[in-house]
């Protein structure tokens, strides 16, 4: 669902280089989860994870102003650095905006990277309250009715310092109306320098080549579909690298992620492959390194797309999956640049893919 412009506050100027957030959209919920009523982003009750909503794209470094309302009990929260599927909290960020007066503050509290790092203090108060969010890389710092209560170095904590460094920016709920207004944003130096591999079908023939078998990828509008049995290569070789992508298949469906691969499959020896594979009990299931670590199995819903990151550089290897590491290894020994591969193991165990991504380390 895409909302008109949510608007400003009555008489309100925007700043200058700023724009006001338009275009929102209803995610994972029923459209009347959120309205518009006199230029206010209004959340009525019936809204609660997993339906939130976001932005029309998407954000790495930032500067997010605002308002929002509290009269008795709310609670709710923006979503930074967000993904398109999965879980925002997990694998971004949520600023919580909750109407309890704390002291001393919780990482539950108004202001808290929630549910991991408190704010400094709470300030909020019953009516309009103004907000401001800034991201700059690793920095994220948070105001509130003009007094910093939060600034958090990501790459210095431990519970997140590998989450989203670009997303999109969302509100979410949990059952509780609130409302926002005034929502305007400006962009900042720094985005991140990855390199597409697949958004449109002109980015198949573009990026990538079959490398084995009879493997059938096929380029359906966003939609990157894999079945048959086969590998897919990509034209450029990567020694360290993010890797980045959504992923959803059928029941049971099996595939893998190949990289540092000599471009021909799983014959020569050279190569290391990431299971996809939904299996819970399976020998490898989904974000194992395959012959090497099994995966702490993420849970994966049939059909469902799923965040899939991979970070590998040096003789470390590290697998997220919707923002939770399920693998971890630090002994490669293929330690010179090769190619990341698609695979499709068997035919009828279709597997999709879509904004597939790569960043050079």
């Amino acid at each position: 669902m895409a909302l008109p412009l949510a608007g400003l506050a009555q008489g309100q100027q925007v700043e200058a280089g700023f724009v006001p957030l338009t275009d929102w959209v209803v995610v994972d919920g029923p459209d009347s989860a959120y309205s518009l009523e006199g230029g206010v982003v209004a959340v009525h009750s019936h809204a609660t994870f997993p339906t939130w909503l976001r932005s029309a794209k998407r954000y790495a470094n930032f500067d997010l102003r605002g308002e929002f309302f509290i009269r008795g009990w709310t609670d709710s929260g923006l979503y930074l650095r967000a993904p398109e599927h999965g879980r925002p909290t997990q694998a971004g960020l949520q600023v919580k905006v909750f109407h309890q007066k704390e002291d001393p503050p919780t990482p539950y509290s108004m202001g808290a990277v929630f549910p991991v790092v408190a704010p400094r203090k709470v300030n909020v108060r019953e009516g309009w309250n103004e907000f401001r969010v800034v991201c700059e890389g690793a920095r994220v710092r948070v105001w509130t009715n003009g007094e910093m209560v939060q600034d958090v170095d990501l790459a210095g904590h431990a519970e997140l310092k590998l989450r989203l460094r670009e997303g999109y920016v969302g509100i979410v709920a949990a059952s509780a109306e609130c409302r926002f207004r005034g929502l305007r944003i400006q962009e900042l130096p720094g985005t991140p320098a990855w390199q597409t591999l697949y958004d449109a079908p002109g980015d198949l023939a573009a990026n990538w080549a079959v490398s084995e078998g009879k493997p059938d990828f096929v380029a359906l509008g966003a939609v990157l579909r894999g079945d048959g049995a086969g590998h897919m290569a990509t034209k450029e070789k990567y020694r360290d690298f993010e890797f980045e992508c959504y992923v959803r298949g059928c029941a049971q469906h099996n595939g893998g992620v190949l990289f540092r691969s000599a471009g021909r499959g799983l014959t020569p020896e050279k190569h290391y492959e990431i299971q996809l594979h939904p299996v819970e009990e399976a020998h490898f299931p989904t974000g194992s390194l395959y012959h090497l670590k099994r995966a702490k199995y993420p849970r994966i819903e049939d059909g469902r797309w799923f965040l899939f990151e991979l970070w590998v550089q040096g003789r470390s290897a590290r697998v997220r999956v919707d923002g939770e590491t399920v693998m971890e290894y630090s002994n490669l020994t293929i330690l010179d640049e090769g190619f990341i591969e698609l695979q499709a193991h068997r035919r009828g165990y279709w597997l999709e893919f879509k904004h597939v991504r790569v960043r050079r380390l």
